[in-house]
C-alpha cells in the first residue's frame, strides 16, 4: 500500500531529477560530460538541498559533491550513499542522478536514527568525456594521477586543464579518497534493462556486476572490383566478419547469464564497389562468473580465426578491457533482500550486466545495491522513465535498509 508521505517524496525525487534534466550542455536535449558548465548548476541544486538537512557541503578535487551529516561521535563510521551525475550523449532524466535524489530523501527519512552518512553525487561515471569512474575512483583512491590527468577529450583539453578550469586544484586528488570511516556503501539506481518489468517486480537486490572483456578484433582481406572478381576467388572482409557476428549472437543465445555484442565497425575501403578489404570491429563479453566470461571470449575469437582461415583472411584481436565481476558484500545484500521481503514483495535478486559506481566503491568497502524497474528496459535515451510506485517502494526498501544497519551496528 502506497504512503502518502512517501509517495510525495518519490514525486520530488523524480521531479528534481527533471529538473537537473534541463542542465545540459546541448539545449534540447541532456547532455552533461565530466566538469562542463552545467555541472556548476547541478551542483548549486543539490548543494541547497544538502545544507537544508544540515549537512555540511564539499567539492574534493576530482569534482564530486559531497554532503556530511553531523554526527555525535566524532569517531563513528558514516553510510556512504549516492550515484553519478554525468550522462551520455542525449541521455535521459534518471540515470544515475536518481540515485542521488533518492539518497537526498533517505537522509531526512532517516535522521532520527543518529547514523552518521555521506551523500556523494560522483562526478563521472559514464567515461564520455575521458574515461569511466573519474568520480569514485577517487574516492576509492584508485585514481591514477600521471596516467589520468594527461588524457584529452575530443577538445583536445586534458583532464588536468578541466579539473583547474572548473575551479579545483588537480594536485589534491588524492585528498578525496574515503579512510577507514566508511561503514559501506549504498547505490539506488534504474535497472536500465528489461528483466524487473518481464517479471512485473519493482525492485530488486543486486549480487555482484558483471565482469567485462573487451576487444578490437580485425577481419583483413583484399580490396579488390566488386564487378570483376569472382565470388570463388574474393577474400571479402566483411563477409568473414559478418559470418562471425551471426556467432557470435549464437553463443550467447545459448549459454545462461552471456550477453555478447558486436556494437561497432570500421570498414574499408567503404565504397559500394569495391570488395571489402578489412573491418575491424568492437566487440565485447560479460557475465557475472569470471571463467563463463573468460571461456567464452576464448571460444568465440577462436571461432573468428577458423572463419578467417577458411576465407584466406588474417584476422587480429587486442584485448582492450578484462574487469572481473564483482560481487556486493552478503551482508549488507541479504539486509537490502530482508528489506524487500519485508514490504511484502518477492526478495529478487539479480545480477548486474553494466558497471556502475558501487562496482568501484566495493573495492575500498562494503557496497550494497538496489535496481528500479525500467519501463520497456529503455535508458540511454530520452525516452527513459520511471514509475512513481517504483520509486516510492525504493524509498521504502531504503529506509528499511538503512533502519537495519543501524540497528546493527548499535
Amino acid at each position: 500500500m502506497s504512503e502518502p508521505v512517501l509517495l510525495e517524496r518519490a514525486r520530488r525525487a523524480i521531479a528534481e531529477c527533471r529538473r537537473i534534466a534541463a542542465m545540459t550542455e546541448e539545449p534540447g536535449r541532456t547532455t552533461r560530460r565530466f566538469l562542463t558548465p552545467p555541472v556548476h548548476h547541478v551542483h548549486e541544486l543539490l548543494r541547497r538541498r544538502m545544507e537544508s538537512l544540515g549537512m555540511s557541503v564539499a567539492i574534493d578535487a576530482a569534482g564530486n559533491l559531497r554532503g556530511l551529516t553531523q554526527p555525535a561521535d566524532a569517531n563513528a563510521k558514516r553510510l556512504v550513499l549516492g550515484s553519478h551525475i554525468d550522462t551520455v550523449p542525449n541521455a535521459g532524466a534518471f540515470d544515475g542522478i536518481l540515485g542521488v535524489t533518492l539518497a537526498l530523501e533517505l537522509v531526512e527519512l532517516t535522521q532520527n536514527l543518529k547514523l552518521p552518512m555521506e551523500l556523494i553525487a560522483f562526478s563521472d561515471e559514464e567515461g564520455v568525456r575521458y574515461m569511466p569512474f573519474l568520480g569514485s575512483r577517487a574516492v576509492a583512491g584508485r585514481f591514477d594521477a600521471p596516467t589520468l590527468l594527461s588524457l584529452r577529450d575530443r577538445e583536445g583539453v586534458t583532464m588536468e586543464q578541466a579539473i583547474r578550469a572548473f575551479g579545483l586544484d588537480p594536485g589534491r586528488i588524492g585528498e578525496a579518497a574515503i579512510g577507514d570511516e566508511a561503514l559501506g556503501f549504498f547505490e539506488i539506481h534504474i535497472e536500465q534493462g528489461p528483466v524487473l518489468e518481464a517479471e512485473g517486480l519493482s525492485v530488486a537486490a543486486v549480487t555482484s556486476i558483471a565482469g567485462q572483456s573487451r576487444f578490437a578484433v580485425k577481419f583483413a582481406g583484399h580490396a579488390n572490383h566488386a564487378g570483376t572478381t569472382p565470388m570463388h576467388l574474393r577474400r571479402d572482409a566483411l563477409a568473414g566478419a559478418a559470418e562471425w557476428i551471426v556467432e557470435v549472437e549464437a553463443y550467447a543465445r545459448q549459454t545462461e547469464g552471456l550477453v555478447a555484442t558486436v556494437g561497432k565497425l570500421g570498414l574499408e575501403p567503404n565504397a559500394g564497389n569495391v570488395i571489402p578489404g578489412s573491418v575491424t570491429l568492437g566487440f565485447e563479453v560479460r557475465h557475472a562468473n569470471d571463467p563463463v566470461r573468460k571461456e567464452a571470449a576464448e571460444a568465440l575469437l577462436e571461432r573468428a580465426k577458423a572463419i578467417a582461415a577458411r576465407r584466406q583472411l588474417v584476422l587480429e584481436s587486442d584485448c582492450r578491457m578484462d574487469q572481473p565481476a564483482v560481487p556486493m558484500d552478503e551482508q549488507l545484500t541479504a539486509f537490502l533482500t530482508e528489506a524487500i521481503g519485508s514490504l511484502g514483495m518477492p526478495p529478487k535478486r539479480m545480477p548486474s550486466g553494466a558497471g556502475h559506481d558501487a562496482m568501484v566503491m566495493a573495492a575500498r568497502m562494503p557496497a550494497a545495491m538496489l535496481f528500479l524497474r525500467s519501463p520497456g528496459g529503455i535508458s540511454h535515451h530520452p525516452d527513459e522513465i520511471v514509475r512513481e510506485e517504483d520509486v516510492e517502494i525504493a524509498l521504502r526498501v531504503g529506509q528499511k535498509f538503512v533502519e537495519r544497519l543501524a540497528a546493527e551496528i548499535r
